[in-house]
């Protein structure tokens, strides 16, 4: 409290003393104790008003104790089914979760995961990836500055991200790992790596990578076989022993049918082998007859080529090439997608030439673009010619909708650069992203797509894409999720093809292990996105004739439907839209395969080096029952007792009030019992 606000207190209660003596000392008639007892009152009344009116403020400090956290992570993936070690998971985080003395020391938080990180203790062993390196990172950032020991009942094997070892190092807390599975190692022989490409062209040859790995002591000799229904395309006897115990398998197999092509590749197992579901793996191969050709067309060097190249090559369907303003006029046919990066007055016998055949093009244009050569050349749309440049950020049209685009986080990519000023369009267009400045949202597109006579156009105002494939594998640890973005970009941009009103987005075949996700849109007959629809999808397995129907729910600007769980088999599918009765079909295929199945043993020693980098401790599911004096003894965590500190002003203190019209009311009874009033 100021010593301003003190004289101001001291003043008000000198005003309130002297106001009340003058009221009941000096002016009233009547016995003196009385008065007195009156003039005490109203001093009361008078002092706390005028206290409201300073309204002083007090520091309040309230005292309490902070329990350190006790998080018990849970995997629930299909590999502790698999590794008979359910019933012990159970078991372990009852223990835990019952002790009444870790109780009262921690706030124990119980999560389980696989994939992802849950927040619930409810245990199926039901996932299909475990992903310990996305858990790490998210614990990280849920207990960031906390004191939160971790106790992880897992056996250590990862099917899906980076390695855990090194997310675990930033995670600071100190790990404590419960291991389940079996520590006695077998002899054992495995595919433990198959490498395909997912697509082949038809009259070709495909590769095949498979890497054989040995666990043993003793010399062997097996065979690596691969199949294709009941026919043997490829064999090869592998001899493998303790010192060399692996081999690098490369096969060429032929591409003679169109379609999706399923196959089996196995290395015959061991007599003495415990676990034979890692002998063989599964694979298919869709045999295509046709390959589309993009030509990026640019008189610049500049990093935005190189990854447009490879975001697009990542389909295997596709091929790029770097032309040059004057060669492609004589090879235009060739492709069926042209992209023009920054355009300028080089590129005026091409831009002619794919006006006269009405062809689809990509202009991506930057700082060195021309306008004014540009603003003559093309009719559909123009763009202030100005000196000056700005930094564009993306902001995606949840609303657009000639192909389903997903978000990609794109608020989190760093800006495009780009001339500074407004495109002006002369015919219909879509914007997939809008442009932010300085974090303001605008109605300016930064990506457009057009559709003009049969011919389809798309415009990216800003260079620097580079950067967003960058930025997109921090946030994702992976260039797919962009990559699937341009390529989506140029599947519907190197199509013709007429706009249906029900679009069906979905993969010719899927690994069991996948998320089995089948996308679709709806229009109306205007061709405008329809959110109020109700689309379901029937599945046929074509082997047992059994028949699954599905809704599509509504997600984003799309409807999407997760078919995980479906027996590995051909299926044919129909999604139908109510009430209009339009349908779309196709077929695809599940290949068998878990990758969860695959694992024999724990991984000790990657859980004992955890516990040791993180200073915690191994436990074996025998022995960890140790764990909890362990935790109960260790100083390092201990309850603080931390101290919250506020300013509260008087104003409200309610028991302020209570007081001033308890004062008067006693004042008035009294009063009133005396006959004065």
């Amino acid at each position: 409290m100021s010593t301003e606000t003190l004289l101001y207190i001291i003043l008000a209660g000198v005003v309130a003393l002297l106001l009340a003596l003058f009221q009941y000392n000096y002016k009233a008639k009547g016995a003196a104790k009385s008065n007195a007892l009156f003039a005490f009152l109203r001093f009361i009344t008078l002092f706390s008003v005028l206290l409201l009116l300073i309204n002083p403020k007090f520091d309040q400090v309230k005292y309490y104790t902070e329990k350190p956290n006790l998080v018990v992570a849970v995997d629930n993936s299909s590999s502790l089914k698999h590794l008979k070690q359910d019933d012990n998971a159970k078991i372990a985080l009852n223990t835990i979760t019952n002790n009444s003395a870790l109780k009262d020391k921690f706030n124990i938080e119980v999560l389980s995961f696989g994939n992802t990180l849950n927040s619930n203790d409810s245990l199926s062993f039901s996932e299909s990836q475990t992903n310990l390196d996305k858990v790490f990172r998210q614990l990280t950032q849920v207990y960031k500055n906390t004191i939160s020991p971790t106790i992880l009942v897992t056996d250590g094997n990862q099917t899906i991200g980076s390695d855990y070892q090194f997310s675990a190092k930033k995670y600071n807390q100190p790990i404590y790992p419960i291991i389940l599975g079996d520590t006695i190692v077998y002899s054992d022989l495995q595919i433990s790596k198959l490498n395909v490409n997912k697509y082949a062209y038809l009259k070709n040859k495909f590769p095949l990578e498979a890497i054989v790995v040995y666990s043993g002591k003793q010399a062997i000799t097996s065979k690596f076989i691969v199949t294709k229904g009941n026919t043997t395309v490829f064999s090869k006897v592998v001899r493998l022993d303790q010192t060399n115990n692996s081999q690098i398998l490369n096969v060429t197999l032929p591409a003679n049918n169109v379609g999706v092509q399923s196959y089996k590749a196995q290395i015959i197992p061991l007599k003495t082998e415990k676990n034979k579901v890692n002998n063989y793996k599964n694979f298919a191969v869709e045999i295509i007859d046709q390959k589309s050709k993009i030509a990026i067309v640019s008189s610049v060097l500049h990093p935005d080529l190189g990854a447009l190249k490879k975001s697009i090559e990542s389909n295997e369907q596709r091929v790029v090439e770097y032309v040059s303003p004057k060669e492609i006029v004589k090879q235009l046919n060739d492709f069926q997608l042209v992209i023009l990066y920054q355009p300028n007055n080089l590129f005026k016998e091409l831009i002619s030439a794919l006006e006269k055949q009405n062809k689809n093009k990509w202009i991506i244009s930057g700082p060195k673009t021309d306008w004014l050569f540009l603003n003559n050349a093309i009719s559909d749309y123009s763009f202030e010619v100005t000196s000056q440049t700005e930094d564009y950020q993306p902001n995606l049209n949840t609303n657009y909708t000639p192909f389903i685009v997903d978000d990609l986080n794109f608020e989190s990519f760093p800006p495009l650069n780009a001339t500074f000023g407004d495109a002006e369009f002369n015919q219909p267009f879509e914007t997939i992203l809008f442009k932010t400045v300085s974090g303001i949202k605008t109605e300016q597109p930064l990506l457009a797509t057009l559709e003009i006579s049969g011919r389809r156009e798309a415009v990216l105002f800003g260079e620097d894409l580079w950067k967003w494939r960058a930025q997109s594998y921090l946030n994702a640890s992976s260039f797919l999720e962009f990559d699937n973005f341009i390529s989506k970009l140029v599947q519907y941009l190197a199509s013709s093809k007429r706009k249906n009103r029900l679009e069906v987005d979905y993969n010719s075949f899927y690994n069991g292990s996948d998320d089995m996700v089948i996308s679709a849109q709806f229009f109306n007959k205007n061709y405008e996105f329809e959110a109020n629809a109700s689309l379901v999808i029937t599945l046929k397995n074509k082997k047992t004739g059994e028949t699954i129907t599905r809704p599509l729910v509504l997600k984003g600007n799309n409807y999407q439907v997760n078919l995980n769980g479906l027996a590995s088999e051909d299926y044919d599918f129909t999604v139908k839209a109510s009430p209009d009765n339009i349908s779309v079909g196709g077929h695809f295929k599940i290949i068998e395969y878990n990758v969860e199945q695959q694992f024999l043993n724990a991984d000790v020693t990657k859980l004992q080096q955890l516990a040791t980098n993180s200073q915690g401790e191994a436990y074996y599911v025998s022995n960890y029952k140790a764990l909890g004096d362990n935790l109960l003894n260790d100083k390092r965590y201990q309850a603080i007792q931390k101290s919250n500190k506020s300013v509260v002003p008087l104003i409200d203190w309610y028991y302020l009030l209570f007081i001033i019209a308890l004062s008067l009311a006693i004042e008035w009874f009294l009063r009133k019992y005396k006959g004065l009033i």
